[in-house]
């Protein structure tokens, strides 16, 4: 990260023998005017697909699928994994013939007579925050199915003897105890996807405009497009303190519950 102090460059004299600047790169990123909507489209992006979506379509499923038959089980597992093993760019292009003019998607509202959407131009960050959501909630899935196992049976047993309905017992014995695993998920889970860079890169390249331009973009586009390494690299320091602000508000919400 030394390189965020410094004027290097791709090309020209920077290049050859770059210099120490102090912090006049973070100083430029803090001041430039695209700064405030990358990180806005980050946070929005993180919280959209991270912690509600991949997070929770995670718990969610771990909770319908608990108390199923093991075929039911295996089925739903299998489904969700096989989005996961996908690799990004693989998971992207997907998502994009799906959504695209001639893709199932728009086939639906042709025979609904509502004509086709150009999803990518119209709801460009919702598409993204549904993609990666879907590619990336297996991971939750089995956390929350190995946490959900652990819970003690006899408990859930206790509370419906005592006329608790699903949803009670589910918030009063099972959310109690599962609360650090939600935590340490919510991490991973941010951790992983604040730095997400090749699927929103091929689905639409951060536009359009900039409408979803986060900050791994708006770096890779410093650094690489405009020969800016000093500037892309003060870019990742504040992704990188944007991922401990997310983190240790976690960790705060968990210290008061225990």
């Amino acid at each position: 990260m030394f390189a965020a102090f410094t004027d290097t460059a791709l090309t020209g004299a920077a290049a050859r023998d770059p210099e120490f600047v102090g912090f006049q790169n973070i100083e430029r990123v803090l001041t430039g005017p695209d700064i405030g909507a990358s990180m806005w489209s980050t946070v929005v992006f993180v919280v959209g697909s991270a912690v509600i979506g991949q997070n929770g379509l995670g718990l969610l499923l771990a909770v319908l699928i608990q108390h199923r038959s093991r075929f039911v089980r295996q089925t739903v597992s299998a489904t969700v994994i096989s989005a996961w093993v996908l690799p990004e760019v693989v998971a992207a292009l997907a998502i994009h013939e799906v959504l695209n003019d001639h893709g199932p998607m728009n086939q639906l509202f042709r025979f609904m007579g509502t004509g086709p959407q150009e999803w990518l131009y119209t709801a460009p960050m919702s598409v993204v925050i549904v993609a990666n959501a879907w590619h990336g909630a297996a991971f939750s899935l089995l956390i929350y199915q190995a946490a959900l196992d652990e819970v003690p049976g006899e408990l859930i047993e206790a509370a419906q003897i005592d006329g608790a309905g699903p949803v009670r017992r589910f918030r009063y014995v099972v959310l109690p105890l599962i609360r650090r695993t939600i935590a340490a998920n919510l991490v991973l889970v941010t951790l992983q996807n604040i730095g997400m860079f090749s699927l929103i890169f091929v689905l639409t390249g951060g536009g359009p405009g900039n409408k979803t331009e986060t900050l791994p973009l708006l770096m890779y586009e410093q650094a690489f497009k405009y020969g800016r390494i000093g500037l892309g690299a003060a870019i990742a320091l504040v992704l990188l303190l944007l991922g401990a602000v997310f983190s240790s508000a976690y960790v705060r919400s968990l210290s008061r519950q225990v």
